[in-house]
């Protein structure tokens, strides 16, 4: 009998789309990311589930819009914050079912009450911390402390059992306990699944001597900013060289995305910096993290499977991060017509040359809703970055001739937008309605 294929998912924290070699940035590389995409597939139009942190990680988990899974805004740190519940499957419990192990290493960032953490919403094995960002190396989460909205929380946990690893980088952790879990799991009879979240390069800006200095002729922003992607990029070739001397890479998927744009928040708060550049590169699209315009949803989107995926290609049709649950567990031997998915098997765009499953993908933030239909994306109250006010309240884009959001075609297109606006709207209001029945009282009881 064939063995089932193991799956490997790996997520960024605030990366551009700009911010690979093989996403088509100059000043530094990413060898390994960029083999990776070698080997398989680099997807040009590939979208997050949001512009920002939990609901993109929601979308994915669960392959449903994040509003559809019960995560619509970044989550709070402390230790009693609602969030992903059992009520919702995920990728993790789908193919536990399917006899999977399940494994998670890095970020999670979907809740710390007990109900939502990992290991009940589908993980046998999590190592790594819950909250929204944490210090590289105390591994303590820090963020809103100035403003008194929470105390300093350590947050490194194994399991449910939180422990200590001072003073170790963060990446570096991440990536030894995904070496760890491979060698462990990959020794089994049983396939496996394992998520690892890197929070880089999300802030604080923090990176050790060794890739600072390789990055010596950058300016600081810029060194920075490569020295923790390159932790990362190693850290994938350590993956992928596991993988072969577990003579298992060939029979491994392994997909990475990052989960929303570039941050403009003040992520250089640790030494008073005011520079208004954070170093991250949206790659020429308009907008950052939190926007709903394209540099704010549209991220690197990379797969890589040598048994079954081709490599060498570049694929423009648009798909996101809600694809990867129904792709992966149909691969993995089950019915993704058991789930309440929003998102669509992929394999057949990959293999076959086929066109994206979606006629339409939708997001919102807040104010702020979106729809993407074709070449043409329609963005209803966008703004660049959080804090800024309305951009313009009705924005119509062809993506095909102007991926950078540049020019308004409202008012030259007056019976598509109002076709997409109804629409736009339509999706959000059952959407609303859906959060309002399923998820509202018990997010409240928790928050």
């Amino acid at each position: 009998m064939e063995k089932k294929p193991n799956f490997i998912v790996i997520m960024t924290d605030d990366q551009g789309y700009g911010d690979l070699s093989c996403m088509g940035n100059t000043d530094f590389v990413t060898p390994n990311i960029d083999s990776l995409a070698k080997s398989g597939v680099r997807f040009t139009d590939w979208y997050a589930g949001s512009p920002v942190c939990s609901p993109s990680r929601a979308c994915l988990m669960t392959g449903r819009y994040p509003g559809n899974a019960g995560v619509r805004a970044i989550l709070a740190g402390h230790r009693k914050a609602s969030g992903l519940t059992p009520k919702v499957p995920t990728l993790a419990s789908a193919l536990k079912k399917e006899g999977y192990q399940t494994n998670m290493v890095g970020k999670w960032h979907l809740g710390l009450a007990e109900e939502c953490r990992p290991n009940r919403n589908g993980y046998d094995y999590f190592y790594g911390f819950m909250a929204g960002c944490i210090d590289y190396y105390s591994h303590i989460f820090y963020w809103g402390m100035a403003d008194g909205h929470t105390n300093p929380t350590h947050d490194l946990w194994e399991n449910d059992r939180e422990i200590y690893d001072n003073g170790e980088y963060f990446t570096d952790l991440v990536t030894r306990k995904a070496v760890e879990r491979i060698r462990v799991c990959g020794q089994k009879e049983e396939p496996f699944f394992l998520f690892v979240g890197y929070n880089a390069p999300h802030y604080p800006m923090h990176a050790p001597r060794k890739y600072m200095d390789r990055f010596a002729h950058l300016p600081w922003d810029r060194q920075v900013m490569a020295a923790m992607i390159s932790a990362v990029d190693d850290g994938v070739g350590d993956i992928v060289d596991e993988l072969k001397r577990q003579g298992i890479y060939e029979n491994t998927c392994i997909f990475y995305q990052s989960d929303n744009g570039p941050s403009r928040e003040s992520r250089n708060w640790m030494d008073g910096r005011e520079d208004p550049y954070y170093g991250g590169l949206p790659g020429g699209l308009k907008g950052h993290k939190y926007s709903l315009f394209e540099g704010g949803i549209r991220v690197p989107g990379i797969f890589s499977y040598p048994g079954k995926v081709p490599g060498n290609q570049v694929i423009h049709e648009p798909c996101g991060a809600m694809d990867i649950f129904p792709t992966l567990l149909k691969e993995a031997g089950g019915n993704p017509g058991d789930y309440e998915l929003d998102g669509r098997d992929i394999m057949e765009v990959m293999t076959q040359g086929a066109s994206s499953p979606h006629r339409e993908i939708f997001w919102e933030m807040e104010e702020q809703t979106a729809v993407r239909r074709g070449d043409y994306k329609l963005v209803l109250n966008g703004v660049l970055e959080e804090g800024e006010g309305i951009q313009d309240p009705v924005f119509l884009s062809d993506l095909s001739k102007d991926p950078s959001e540049s020019r308004n075609l409202a008012e030259e297109l007056p019976e598509l937008t109002r076709e997409l606006t109804e629409q736009a709207l339509a999706w959000r209001n059952q959407l609303e309605e859906n959060w309002q029945i399923n998820f509202a009282p018990n997010y409240r009881s928790l928050t």
